[in-house]
């Protein structure tokens, strides 16, 4: 079963109560140390489990911080085309000109070059029927070549 990730803000509050409980837990630390040295009654042990809550408490922001970074990361699209139409998060291509806004396009027209959706079956540029990836790569058989040139000398 998938647990949903938490949203941007969730990660954001729960980041933010941890950061003021960690505050709360170094301003206790310090004044329990201090009461422990004006006594002269040093415990270590109850020391090292108030630093250990604290560093955990470190250990779960820094998480925090990579999981809002890799939100972050994955958001950052082209905000606009180079015909500057706004472009929405996710985007393939631009909804104005058709251009492929990622890396490379899905699918290109093999006539007129056109960027097209993966799933077209023909070209909206040129109306061209587009032939799946590995049709189109497949070479032609020596047989179908043979016969091709029969017909036109007979």
């Amino acid at each position: 079963m998938f647990r949903r990730a938490p949203s941007p803000g969730a990660l954001r509050r729960e980041r933010r109560a941890i950061l003021k409980a960690r505050e709360e837990r170094i301003r206790d630390l310090g004044g329990l140390t201090l009461e422990m040295y004006r006594r002269s009654n040093f415990r270590d042990q109850l020391l090292i489990e108030q630093c250990r809550e604290i560093v955990a408490l470190e250990d779960r922001l820094r998480e925090l911080d990579s999981m809002l970074e890799s939100v972050a990361t994955a958001r950052r699209a082209p905000t606009t085309c180079e015909c500057g139409a706004p472009v929405p998060w996710g985007s393939h291509f631009c909804a104005n000109c058709g251009r492929p806004v990622g890396a490379e396009a899905v699918v290109v027209c093999v006539d007129c070059g056109h960027p097209l959706p993966a799933d077209a079956s023909f070209c909206a540029n040129c109306g061209r029927t587009v032939e799946p990836p590995d049709e189109a790569e497949q070479p032609a058989s020596e047989d179908t070549m043979f016969h091709a040139a029969d017909q036109q000398e007979g």
